[in-house]
């Protein structure tokens, strides 16, 4: 396939595929057959500004992923297919693109690929079960937060014994000075 000669709007079209496709964080296959213009164009909205969403040729897209270094999508390739190009939140444009599949029953989430890995439209949907990535650095503040309150208390608690330790003594020594007097 890579033998053949292309003709310079394709090899332009596979160029412009091949830049998407490794500068994106994340790209996510889908069938898109009985949706209207209306439709992707919602869908595409839905996305956001941080997703590209284009309808390409198989052979095109292919040949693009193939240039990109990614591998393992070949299968997914069939029917007319659009890709969800992902340059910002992966979980994001994952739950829009299931929420979108949800109201739109005509739209297949056939898989993808996430940093080189291959997915399959399972493992897109794990992404959408996702908290986003500002929802987990906060998770992840809190506990660590939490672990700091938890350990400044265990070091204070020896010397706040001392500290105990000490009164006592002090008071027991004013009780037997009275005692003798």
């Amino acid at each position: 396939m890579a033998d053949k000669p292309v003709r310079a709007d394709k090899a332009s079209a596979v160029s412009e595929l091949t830049d998407h496709f490794r500068a994106s964080t994340a790209t996510v296959l889908t069938e898109y057959r009985g949706l209207t213009v209306k439709e992707l164009t919602e869908l595409r909205r839905s996305l956001g500004s941080e997703a590209k969403y284009a309808v390409a040729k198989n052979t095109l897209a292919k040949r693009a992923a193939t240039d990109a270094g990614i591998e393992g999508l070949d299968a997914l390739f069939t029917g007319p297919t659009a890709l969800a190009f992902v340059k910002g939140d992966v979980v994001e444009a994952a739950k829009g693109l299931r929420a979108f599949a949800k109201a739109h029953p005509v739209l297949v989430i056939k898989g993808g690929v996430f940093e080189g890995k291959a997915l399959t439209a399972d493992e897109v949907n794990k992404l959408a079960d996702l908290e986003s990535r500002e929802v987990l650095l906060a998770k992840l503040a809190g506990a660590m937060k939490g672990n700091l309150t938890k350990a400044a208390g265990l070091f204070q608690a020896p010397l706040a014994q001392v500290a105990r330790l000490g009164a006592a003594l002090q008071e027991k020594r004013e009780k037997e000075g009275s005692a003798e007097a």
